[in-house]
């Protein structure tokens, strides 16, 4: 009996240094399954986000049995699917697109990576005042995820007030029961939170500092971050000396693509052997 075997694909601009092909193979190949994982690198092709329609179309002439989506494309892509999961409607950002039966099944594993790494990580951390910062594609997944934990305030912070309140605005619809808002007084809210998320890209190597001043943590918050590259961010580092209670961006990165492996493939990954995967990984 032949086994079962999976192509599938990544479509983003400028992702050389993706760990999701690693990831996935590596799975599917202690799974006992073919699984090739191809990077379809925008910057590569020479094209940006218009190619998206073609690339699709091409993906689908090749067999491909689903793609993962990242930037600049997880709301593009939206426009050229057949069908939407709950989550991804809501968010209006797509990560991953499962190819069937001749269909374009859109979700968002972004989220849930994230919910699933916070509740590993910092199973009984308190919800009661979280502050995030950055209200982009990312953050708007993790505001959802803390929300759907049972956040009981949340106040967002982003270089673009705008932004930060059209967030807050279309959260507080979504989730009435909680308290949203776009913050003003970064200090005052630091103060009297009990947990912080930073979900801009400061702290990534490009993009390296913190996200705020070091001055306004606490030893009574978590800290937990999105980024991992590098694993341990100075944010990261500064709160784990102050004494806070950390979570670095790799629990994220791993499980949207524990979630997505089982979306493309219909079984369940092992996500511990998964995790120690990515940290060998990253440790290289």
């Amino acid at each position: 009996m032949s086994r079962p075997s999976f192509l599938i694909g990544l479509i983003g601009q400028g992702i050389a240094g993706s760990l999701s092909p690693a990831m996935h193979e590596e799975e599917g190949f202690q799974q006992g399954f073919g699984y090739v994982y191809r990077r379809i690198d925008l910057d590569v092709l020479g094209v940006n986000a218009d190619a998206l329609p073609q690339l699709l179309a091409d993906a689908e002439h090749m067999g491909f049995n689903g793609l993962n989506i990242t930037h600049p494309c997880k709301q593009r892509v939206i426009e050229h699917l057949d069908e939407l999961s709950d989550d991804a409607r809501a968010l209006g950002a797509v990560n991953t697109v499962l190819l069937k039966d001749g269909k374009r099944i859109g979700h968002n594993t972004d989220w849930s990576g994230f919910a699933k790494s916070f509740k590993r990580g910092l199973p009984d951390a308190s919800l009661a005042r979280v502050v995030q910062l950055g209200a982009g594609g990312a953050g708007a997944a993790v505001a959802h995820a803390t929300l759907a934990m049972g956040a009981a305030e949340l106040t967002i912070f982003d270089v673009d007030p705008a932004r930060a309140g059209g967030l807050a605005d279309d959260l507080q619809r979504r989730f009435p029961a909680a308290s949203v808002k776009a913050g003003s007084d970064l200090p005052a809210a630091m103060r009297a939170a009990t947990g912080l998320i930073n979900a801009t890209p400061i702290g990534m190597n490009k993009h390296p500092g913190l996200p705020l001043p070091a001055e306004l943590l606490h030893r009574d918050l978590w800290v937990a971050d999105i980024v991992y590259f590098p694993l341990e961010t100075e944010l990261i580092r500064t709160a784990r000396d102050l004494g806070c209670r950390t979570l670095p961006g790799g629990g994220m990165a791993v499980y949207q693509a524990v979630d997505a492996f089982e979306i493309f493939t219909g079984r369940t990954p092992d996500a511990e052997r998964m995790f120690a995967h990515f940290q060998s990984l990253v440790g290289r």
